[in-house]
């Protein structure tokens, strides 16, 4: 079997090392560079073609997000950016991915020789996953809607009986771009997990408010789930809804980690499956794990309908899998036809 090739590019030495120790551990993955800089690592890319890239942020003579958008338009290579993230901003996470990152992982900043056994897991088990994802073009969707143009107290003040719930990972800040394209400014309420760091959801937020005429902001405790309103799970935080007589908001808390993940969809999809039943729509898009499955298994067995993304339009096909293998799903469907179902089920509700 080939190994993975794997370049690191890093200007500290002692990432550099750190990152050799853990992946020599694994016989499937081979190290053929490791380097301090973006012009010796464009080098050692055209020397031994790696799979999976380790990038830094932070790097004398040019900073990796801009040696990855070159990177990516001349010679594409599956890239995890391993940085000091929440050292540079929120826009930097965002940054990466539009373009082209595959995953983005935080430098540990604490307790490393503590955690090393558990770190050093991820992150094997992330350049695996990586390595099987796929890359696409970017979606580029332009802004067109403003905050104050959706701050609708009537919408705010409706009731709805339907919900829908989304579970995504990696590539999912570009699959729910595809999927939200698509519905309506009454889109159902919507509450979405997508695994990202602490302090970059509600920058993700903002930035999708600004392109769709429903609303779309991080989520507060309390905040009232209702038609045109969407709600994504802020980093670090499980939300799970609740009932209020006619009425669904959310809850947040820090509950131990579920699959290594804060905010989980497991948590999330379980109190949707105790509190909505079969009014809901339960979705899981592209990403890496299992989470969601077993919260939309118990979905199913409340009465939901439920979604998985196919495996050629995902990045990672890893938590659509397993909600498939569970037997949680009842339709596989192509991204881009995923809104235009979500509504059809929505409509059949509607009938019922």
């Amino acid at each position: 079997m080939n190994k993975i090739k794997v370049l690191i590019v890093d200007d500290s030495l002692v990432i550099r090392k750190f990152l050799e120790k853990i992946f020599t551990l694994d016989s499937e993955i081979e190290i053929v560079g490791s380097v301090g800089d973006p012009y010796q690592a464009r080098e050692r890319i055209f020397d031994v073609k790696p799979d999976v890239m380790m990038l830094d942020v932070e790097m004398p003579r040019m900073d990796g997000i801009t040696f990855l958008e070159k990177v990516m338009k001349h010679c594409p290579i599956k890239t995890i950016v391993f940085s000091s993230i929440a050292s540079r901003g929120s826009q930097t996470y965002l940054r990466a991915i539009d373009v082209g990152a595959v995953e983005v992982i935080e430098k540990p900043a604490v307790d490393v020789a503590k955690n090393l056994e558990s770190i050093g897991r991820n992150l094997i088990q992330a350049v695996k996953d990586v390595h099987h994802s796929r890359i696409f073009k970017k979606v580029i969707i332009p802004a067109a809607f403003k905050s104050v143009d959706k701050k609708n107290n009537l919408a705010l003040s409706k009731t709805t009986n339907q919900i829908l719930a989304i579970a995504s990972s990696t590539g999912g800040t570009d699959a729910l771009k595809v999927l939200f394209k698509n519905m309506p400014a009454d889109i159902p309420g919507t509450v979405v997990v997508q695994h990202m760091p602490p302090g970059f959801t509600k920058t993700f937020a903002d930035h999708l408010n600004a392109l769709f005429p429903f609303e779309v902001k991080e989520a507060e405790d309390g905040d009232v789930v209702c038609p045109g309103r969407v709600l994504i799970a802020p980093g670090n935080f499980h939300m799970e809804i609740r009932r209020h007589g006619a009425r669904y908001s959310v809850v947040l808390h820090q509950d131990q980690p579920l699959h290594n993940v804060r905010p989980a969809a497991d948590c999330l999809m379980r109190s949707v499956a105790q509190y909505v039943g079969g009014n809901a729509i339960g979705v899981v898009l592209t990403g890496m794990g299992k989470d969601g499955a077993t919260g939309l298994m118990e979905m199913k067995k409340a009465g939901s309908y439920n979604l998985a993304q196919n495996e050629s339009t995902c990045v990672v096909y890893g938590m659509p899998a397993a909600a498939v293998q569970l037997g949680a799903i009842d339709k596989i469907v192509s991204l881009d036809l995923m809104a235009y179902e979500i509504l059809a089920q929505l409509k059949k509700k509607n009938v019922a």
